[in-house]
């Protein structure tokens, strides 16, 4: 594989991971903000226990589930950014056909 691909196929991979921990922050800032304005309005102390624990496992799973989705494209690395390399080369050649035809 050449430098420009390997290149390019990093490039993927970080601009997928940043995306994916910047919603991941998102997420985060999502739900302490809306946890923050109902915990105002419940006086019921079960159901704030209730609301705690859901919110803790939503960020604990989502977290998780975005390390193992991040680890995963680092593995396949290869494989998932260089088939989509070859497609968008591929569209990006019928474009420049069609233009000149």
């Amino acid at each position: 594989m050449s430098k420009d691909i390997k290149k390019r196929m990093n490039d993927m991979y970080l601009r997928d991971c940043l995306m994916a921990w910047f919603d991941v922050a998102l997420l985060w800032a999502t739900v302490i903000f809306v946890l923050v304005a109902i915990l105002g309005i419940v006086q019921d102390s079960n159901i704030r226990i209730v609301l705690y624990v859901a919110s803790f496992l939503l960020m604990l799973f989502n977290t998780a589930s975005v390390f193992a989705m991040t680890k995963h494209f680092r593995e396949d690395k290869d494989f998932i950014y260089g088939l989509d390399i070859k497609h968008f080369d591929a569209n990006r050649a019928a474009k420049d056909h069609r233009r000149i035809a």
